[in-house]
């Protein structure tokens, strides 16, 4: 048999091996971490919320804006997202580079 042909023999078993226990790997369970998904997101939100039944105990509507004056700010807002806002022109002001 020729050597170069048994060396890629050889390397060709190898890479399949190694592409067989790659595979294998990727496929085992991990019940601990999937138990624990997501605990650290709802850890964190639970210490940032000041009061979580903020909402159950506070029936009263929002003061301070009426449904027109609200209708009439959002229209603005959709608007300015029709055309891009005005440029203006940047004075430099001793930061100038001259060629004297």
């Amino acid at each position: 048999m020729n050597p170069h042909t048994l060396t890629f023999r050889i390397v060709r078993w190898l890479t399949v091996g190694a592409a067989v226990l790659g595979t294998a790997a990727c496929a085992t369970s991990t019940p601990r971490l999937d138990a624990n998904m997501g605990v650290a997101v709802r850890e964190a939100r639970a210490v940032q919320t000041l009061n979580p039944q903020a909402s159950e105990q506070n029936r009263d509507p929002v003061l301070g804006i009426d449904g027109k004056a609200a209708n009439a700010a959002q229209g603005r807002y959709v608007d300015s997202f029709k055309a891009p806002p005005r440029t203006f022109e940047v004075i430099n002001i001793g930061g100038a580079i001259t060629g004297d």
